[in-house]
């Protein structure tokens, strides 16, 4: 107890987030932040009246903010901070249809981390992430270690519940890994999926495979088509969560994360969803992990893909 993390925006991703951390009640308080006024002070007072049933200590802080910053001092102190703000996707449009958008919103947000918690670790989880990745490590300035993506633990628990579900399998028995972007050159890594520690090739032929790859690849558009409005958030949050959890316990846990890249894979300067040691600075090292020539190269064609992107960021 004692830490302090930070939730900015307090949609259904936001305060679902809020709501996990705070039950896992390692922290001393959750501050939900949110520019519409009354919403986080309200999911906050809902949130800390399930304390005495759910059985947890934690203080959720709800804090309405100003587009000049008013309120942001609610954060300060803050270890962790996760940035939701921003659009969420509608059926039919990509991640990058957001771009222009999101990136004012999360160069205002990282603006007031930088300004009032300049030692937090940032997780941003706002779309397109590879590229609100990088926009908040440049409005933050800070070490690029502190500042991490949400995704792969995402595309990874997703592409875990689809071989599940094909197998009809427990979720437990089944280990995979995606790395690259979160988005169209998301790289699946089926050498590196097992089930009860049986290479997922020797149980499902080639093409099945594939089909879960692209169902992996396209899993968050499933979704919206799906709800019709909004977007995922469930897994999402629990993934965000469980990244915040790692850095606020420094428990050095290896995830699939977006990360700064520098030199591994052979792949250098840019943020690119890898697995990498967790802990209390960020990222603790970037874990390389073997893989077919095939999947180098997918994540070599990822990096140069993303590459062209941020640097674009730059100037949003």
């Amino acid at each position: 107890m004692g830490k302090k993390v930070t939730v900015v925006g307090a949609g259904f991703y936001g305060s679902t987030t809020a709501l996990r951390l705070a039950e896992y009640d390692i922290f001393e308080t959750v501050v939900l932040t949110d520019i519409v006024e009354g919403k986080p002070e309200g999911l906050a007072l809902d949130m800390n009246q399930s304390r005495a049933i759910e059985g947890f200590e934690t203080k959720i802080v709800g804090q309405a903010t100003g587009k000049n910053g008013e309120g942001y001092e609610a954060i300060a102190g803050s270890d962790v901070v996760v940035i939701t703000a921003g659009l969420p996707r509608k059926p039919g449009m990509s991640r990058m249809d957001l771009l222009e958008v999101n990136a004012g919103i999360v160069r205002g947000v990282a603006e007031q981390v930088k300004k009032h918690a300049p030692n937090a670790v940032v997780i941003v989880v706002s779309n397109p992430l590879d590229e609100m990745t990088a926009l908040a490590q440049i409005a933050t300035e800070f070490p690029k270690n502190r500042v991490l993506g949400q995704a792969g633990m995402l595309d990874t628990a997703r592409f875990t519940n689809n071989v599940a579900e094909e197998l009809g399998v427990k979720v437990s028995s089944v280990k995979t890994l995606t790395l690259g972007s979160h988005g169209d050159t998301m790289v699946p890594v089926p050498s590196r999926c097992t089930v009860d520690g049986k290479p997922l090739a020797d149980l499902l032929p080639a093409e099945k495979i594939e089909e879960l790859v692209v169902r992996t690849r396209n899993g968050g558009a499933e979704v919206v088509a799906l709800l019709k409005t909004g977007s995922a958030y469930y897994a999402p949050s629990a993934a965000a969560a469980r990244m915040a959890k790692a850095v606020a316990e420094d428990s050095g846990e290896v995830l699939p994360v977006c990360a700064w890249v520098d030199g591994e894979y052979g792949i250098s300067g840019v943020y690119l969803g890898v697995e990498a040691e967790i802990g209390a600075e960020g990222v603790k090292k970037v874990v390389e992990t073997a893989l077919t020539d095939a999947e180098l190269a997918d994540l070599k064609a990822a990096a140069e893909a993303v590459r062209t992107k941020q640097a674009d960021v730059a100037t949003l």
